[in-house]
Order: structure tokens, then sequence, then C-alpha cells
């Protein structure tokens, strides 16, 4: 029998200091934690592996324009409850919900700014706020940047992202298509650039219109870009997909983007772009 007894120690859970929420984030492809302002200084990439996080719209606009140059139009345009949408929670308290969450009123924030020496119409989509989907102040504040442009002879630029269509508006929020597709192409016969960036994921009735009409076509790496999600075209086919099917890079190879761009890169590839396209400095 021992003269003395091992001390048993239970002061593990009381030494263990607890770490803020909010502070870190873990990167879902490599598991890395990263620590939130190093997450923004990077522009929300992820140091180890590269992978693109989210963006919000305001940390993308900041990222591409001049400073100051910025002008957002249509800004307090609001989305009402035309079909007077029931169900878990009713289309105006969702609306409530996220615009309280994410201090945005919709999904896009439309204007204008200078990128370099070049002033462009800019629309840029925003996935924090429901998705990102596609309803009539969306298609509205981007078709009214788009006929802004073309008046003034500016070339357009749209960030997109979007989970699809919003369900909460049906047949308003399909009209959408046609309408910035309508914009878009007496733009085009103005001969003035559209350029489309895609962003993680973009899909459904943005991708099947104003996301997939540019002059140029770029994509964030690994993006997710489609019209239906895998899930749905493998049960409607009853076929194997290819690997890495509806990936930025998978499309890439197949003609449908014209090149991938890393997020850090992006305003230099813009600026030479332009430079190119942009007909007032010829």
């Amino acid at each position: 029998m021992p003269i003395f007894k091992k001390p048993v120690f239970n002061a593990l859970g009381r030494k263990n200091k607890e770490i803020p929420e909010g502070l870190w984030t873990k990167c879902p492809s490599c598991r890395e934690v990263i620590h939130n302002l190093v997450l923004a200084e990077n522009l929300f990439v992820c140091s180890k592996c590269d992978y693109h996080f989210t963006m919000g719209s305001q940390e993308r606009i900041a990222n591409l324009v001049n400073p100051g140059s910025f002008e957002e139009y249509d800004a307090h345009m609001a989305a009402v409850d035309p079909l007077k949408f029931k169900g878990v929670a009713t289309y105006e308290e969702r609306l409530r919900t996220y615009r309280e969450k994410t201090g945005l009123i919709d999904a896009v924030t439309t204007g204008v700014g200078s990128i370099s020496e070049h002033q462009v119409g800019l629309a840029v989509m925003d996935f924090n706020f429901l998705a990102a989907t596609m309803g009539s102040v969306v298609g509205e504040k981007i078709t009214r940047i788009i006929e802004w442009s073309t008046r003034h002879g500016r070339p357009i630029i749209a960030v997109c992202a979007s989970g699809g269509a919003r369900m909460y508006e049906s047949m308003f929020s399909l009209m959408q298509m046609a309408k910035t597709s309508g914009a878009l192409a007496l733009h085009a016969q103005a001969g003035l650039p559209y350029i489309v960036i895609l962003t993680n994921p973009t899909y459904a009735g943005v991708m099947a219109s104003f996301a997939s009409l540019g002059d140029v076509i770029l994509a964030e790496p690994q993006s997710m870009i489609g019209f239906a999600g895998p899930r749905v075209i493998r049960e409607t086919t009853h076929q194997d997909l290819p690997q890495g099917f509806q990936t930025a890079e998978f499309l890439v190879k197949h003609g449908l983007i014209d090149s991938i761009v890393h997020r850090a890169q992006l305003r230099s590839v813009l600026v030479r772009i332009l430079g190119y396209l942009d007909r007032r400095k010829q």
C-alpha cells in the first residue's frame, strides 16, 4: 500500500481561459484557425490554403474602387411583400431580420466609382443577405445602374453571388431575369463594356441572366457556379457528374469563364481589362 496518494488535479477547467466569440474563424478547407483581424487584412482569404471566404459587399467595394470615389445609388430602395408570403416566418419578418443582421437594405449595392482612371457603374451582391437571392429590388437596382452606365457611356462591373431567385416574390423575382438582360442588350448595342466577376456561389436565375452575359467573365478560385445544384442535376439525369463539376476551374476549361483571378489581384486585372475596353481612353 503506497504511503503517499497521487494528487488529483481538478483545476483543468478553471485554468482554461475562455476565447471570446467572434474573434476567430476556422477555415472550412484546411481547418486552420485564423484571427478575424488577420483574415480581414488578407481580404478574407486563408493565408495557408488560399480558400476564399464570403466577402461582404462593402468590403468588396472598398477593395476595388479608388478610396472615397464610390457614390451609392438607390440606397433606400426596399422590398415589399406583394404576395403576402406566409410560412414559419413572413417575408417581412425575414427582411427585417437580415437588415438588422447585415446593416443592408437588400442583397445588392449599386453605384458609381472609379477604378484607377476609369469611372464605372458597379453592382455588388452580398451573399450574407438572404443568400443574395434576386427579388424585385435586386433586379431593379441592377437595371437602373446598367441604364445609367449606358446613358453616360460608362463600363459596368457586376460582382455576382446568389442562391437564385427569391421564392418569396415568385414570378416578380423571375421577371428580373428578363429585365436585367434587356438592359444589358441595350448597353451592348452602345458598344460599352460589361465585366462580370463570379464568386462562390453563383447559381440559378442570376447565373441564367446577367451573370453570364459579360464581355469578360472572371471568377474567384474554387467558386461554385451553375444553374441547378449538382445534387438536383444528378437526380434528374441519373448520371454521374464529372470531377470538379460546376467549379470555376472546371468551367474555365470548358469556355464558360475567361479567367480565374485571385482576390488580391482582382483590382489590377480589372484596370488592365478596362484599359483595353474603355473606349473613352482610346
